[in-house]
């Protein structure tokens, strides 16, 4: 399986620069010859080299490339509303030797699950194509796109004046520090901006996790500052501290976002807090950005994940960190986050990954059709989400209860699923869709 929850990601390889020309030319196949394509990457030291292997295998089909350099996912998404598509080289939050490639509809919307069934036929089946590329005379051209401008005019057209709040900014020297200081600036923040230039290397782990940052909070006392704002590698994400120095789950945000913006229409992931149907009419997808985008379509006024990305579909269906980061910065200016956040009721969440080599048979041999989509079962007082990573060979279980004791007791119980599933594969490892565990027998 090529694509994961979002995208292609893999630790890059010898084999990463043609596997970049022939997703190109499998796009081009797709949006068809003559269109255009918008395209972008990250600070990452290989993303250069697969960028230009994605553009080769674009040209090399007819079709022409926007490039817009080093940017964030939002910024090349945005751009993308002039375009058949576009694409971004990029591992997101994943260590530097990982790399990858997220592609969108001009809406910001990541591909469909039937675009990305057709990329992978392409690429299976591209010996047997009797044109794969091009003759000389039918090769697209490029050109230099200015997309940052574009992107920032059109979050600062619907973000009030923020008034000298003082803001920390960590861009972690990813693609968000190409926007989001100017951006931040210009809507009138008292900015200090950490790791604000981009490097092959990070000066932290990229994911915007709390065990990541544990100099933001003496750094929020010492400035006085009201938030402070977390971007990963390629600022789709947004994570956050209060004014009291304490790191806001994304569940919390995710509400701060609906009440500050007056929706009451939320699509959020299995995985997100069971307090959100308290104060929000909530529809649920799959974890990925793309599940969110997809069910946002066609119902909700906002889009989130627990894990930072946020999707505001007045201006696009692609998670937007700069975009969340003007929004959070609002509500700074205007109230204490942590009078705000103290305001939202906590259940307990507990979370865990357990490297597995076999996870997608595990998930298989526990019944699921799609082992990153994976299996939530419920409770009255709690539920617990079972799920094979898209990018690692890993197993994530969450667990949420009323209380920390029904938590761990789902959580425990998830564990149990999992151990069962590696016993039942011991015995043959189970197909697409066939289940070999009873889940009442756990």
């Amino acid at each position: 399986m090529l694509f994961g929850s979002s995208g292609i990601r893999r630790s890059y390889d010898d084999t990463f620069p043609v596997l970049g020309m022939r997703v190109g030319a499998a796009v081009a196949h797709l949006i068809g010859t003559g269109n255009s394509i918008a395209l972008g990457h990250d600070s990452r030291k290989t993303s250069p080299l697969l960028y230009q292997s994605l553009t080769a295998g674009c040209l090399a089909n007819g079709v022409n490339v926007a490039h817009c350099g080093l940017v964030p996912t939002p910024t090349v998404a945005y751009a993308g509303r002039k375009h058949a598509a576009s694409a971004m080289i990029t591992a997101s939050h994943n260590p530097e030797p990982d790399n990858g490639i997220k592609l969108f509809t001009p809406d910001g919307a990541s591909f469909s699950h039937d675009a990305q069934e057709k990329i992978e036929a392409f690429l299976m089946h591209e010996e047997k194509e009797t044109k794969r590329y091009g003759s000389w005379n039918e090769q697209g051209t490029t050109y230099m796109s200015d997309a940052i401008s574009s992107h920032k005019k059109a979050i600062l057209k619907n973000c009030s004046d923020i008034d000298g709040t003082p803001l920390i900014l960590d861009c972690g020297n990813g693609a968000g520090c190409t926007i989001s200081p100017a951006l931040l600036s210009e809507a009138g923040a008292k900015l200090h901006t950490i790791n604000g230039q981009t490097a092959p290397l990070f000066a932290r782990p990229s994911e915007p996790l709390e065990v990541h940052l544990p100099y933001i909070p003496k750094m929020i006392q010492k400035i006085g500052a009201k938030a402070a704002l977390i971007h990963d590698g390629d600022a789709d994400r947004l994570m956050a501290f209060d004014d009291k120095g304490r790191y806001i789950p994304g569940d919390q945000l995710l509400l701060l976002f609906a009440r500050h913006l007056g929706v009451q229409k939320v699509v959020t992931t299995y995985d997100a807090s069971m307090v959100l149907e308290e104060q929000v009419d909530v529809r649920r997808t799959p974890v990925g950005d793309a599940h969110v985008s997809l069910e946002l379509k066609q119902w909700g006024d906002l889009g989130g994940e627990p894990s930072g990305a946020w999707i505001f579909p007045t201006l696009s269906y692609c998670p937007d960190g700069p975009h969340a980061a003007c929004v959070l910065a609002e509500i700074a200016s205007e109230t204490l986050l942590s009078e705000e956040i103290d305001s939202i009721p906590v259940y307990p969440i507990l979370r865990e990954s357990l490297r597995i080599e076999d996870h997608f048979s595990i998930m298989y041999a526990l019944g699921a059709e799609n082992p990153t989509d994976g299996f939530r079962f419920e409770t009255e007082d709690g539920w617990c989400l079972i799920r094979a990573s898209g990018t690692e060979a890993k197993i994530r279980i969450t667990a949420e209860g009323k209380n920390e004791s029904t938590a761990k007791e789902l959580l425990a119980k998830g564990h149990e699923y999992v151990c069962a599933g590696k016993e039942q594969i011991k015995k043959g490892k189970p197909k697409n869709g066939e289940s070999k565990i009873e889940r009442g027998d756990i």
